[in-house]
């Protein structure tokens, strides 16, 4: 079969090299390169490979030199991905990212297993149950993190201040995200943490600012966008559409023109003008900076925190004959004052480090809000 496979190759260059310009030939001579190389590590490799395997982490290589949100999905991860996106599924609560060959963390997701053992955004994770993780593609390094609903895992953790490393164990969940919770401060400030943007987060959302708005003593809000690793896009032009009267909210930009969109606000603001305050960290990406962004764009908003995490990148799910899919990055995110995204992340007005977890456990408090709260109130 491998003979076979080496003559097709060597026969489809003998008849389409003359017909091909310089640039495909090179493609064609590549994919000979490859075969070849594929060949030598079957025969020569110190242990025996599975050739599929070794097919799927080159197909993975290539989707993963583009950007660290491109990936392969193989049937199996793909099916276990449409599974997870119910909003219910066993596993830890992060979402990751890949960085120079290390898995990191994105933001833990509110009331979880990871965000309960301290994990954080920007910790890095190094072992998976002792095994190393880098070299390895973030959906093998995903796989290792899946497991049986009340199955341990032991993370080790490399933290920015932290001259030794982290270990966490953490025991798996069914992990069911609930992302809107509200609150009424100091008798006469909103408060509405948003964990993520799901398929009814909106509808959440709006429920709440109109409970809020019956209060008649409610002088201003606080959206809490912190550790909220995005979701949505349809959900982040709903929510921001709540505050804003009118004007650009978000556009992409992709290599075909007649691909490239704006979003604009639609008359209504919910909170009718009152003063409003949205808290972001380094956890807050993708939806949540499109929403930050735009509501600091329109000076509609005035954000609190730290500067985001820079997720500014469209992905599309493309399923492939095999049942299996890739996750491929066809666009880019650009805010009303036409700034990308991506990398940059969007900067808070006031800058207010999150304090060590020393600081909290003994203060019990949230510098933060509370500095949001005297900001209302001043």
């Amino acid at each position: 079969m491998k003979k076979e496979f080496f003559i097709i190759i060597i026969l489809l260059n003998l008849f389409f090299f003359p017909l091909v310009n310089s640039s495909e030939q090179n493609i064609y001579k590549k994919i000979d390169l490859f075969g070849e190389v594929l060949e030598k590590i079957n025969k020569e490799y110190v242990d025996e490979i599975d050739q599929s395997e070794s097919m799927d982490s080159a197909i993975n290589g290539l989707l993963q030199s583009l950007d660290p949100y491109s990936a392969y999905m193989s049937p199996e991860v793909f099916n276990e991905m449409q599974t997870e996106t119910s909003g219910k599924f066993g596993g830890l609560g992060i979402e990751v990212t890949m960085e120079s060959g290390v898995v990191k963390v994105i933001s833990p997701i509110d009331d979880t297993p990871a965000s309960k053992a301290g994990i954080k955004a920007g910790d890095y994770i190094v072992k998976i149950n002792e095994i190393q993780v880098q070299g390895k593609s973030l959906s093998e390094a995903v796989d290792l993190m899946r497991g049986p609903v009340g199955s341990a895992i032991e993370l080790t953790i490399r933290r920015r201040g932290e001259r030794k490393a982290l270990t966490f164990k953490i025991v798996r969940e069914i992990i069911q995200i609930q992302s809107v919770k509200a609150d009424l401060l100091e008798k006469n400030i909103g408060y509405i943490r948003l964990t993520s943007f799901n398929e009814n987060s909106d509808d959440q959302v709006e429920k709440q600012i109109k409970n809020l708005e019956k209060n008649k003593n409610v002088k201003g809000y606080i959206l809490d966008l912190r550790n909220n690793p995005g979701g949505l896009l349809s959900q982040a032009i709903r929510i921001s559409d709540f505050f804003l009267d009118n004007g650009e909210i978000v556009s992409t930009k992709s290599r075909k023109a007649s691909e490239n969109r704006k979003w604009f606000a639609k008359k209504g603001d919910l909170t009718n003008g009152k003063i409003l305050i949205v808290l972001i960290n380094y956890g807050s990406a993708s939806a949540s900076e499109i929403v930050a962004g735009a509501l600091k764009d329109h000076k509609r908003a005035i954000l609190l925190g730290e500067n985001s995490f820079g997720k500014g990148s469209v992905q599309s799910i493309i399923p492939l004959k095999n049942d299996g899919a890739i996750r491929l990055t066809i666009a880019k995110y650009y805010l009303p004052s036409g700034k990308s995204i991506s990398e940059v992340g969007v900067s808070p007005d006031i800058e207010i480090a999150e304090e060590t977890d020393e600081f909290r456990i003994k203060t019990e408090t949230d510098n933060q809000l509370n500095y949001a709260i005297k900001l209302l109130n001043g």
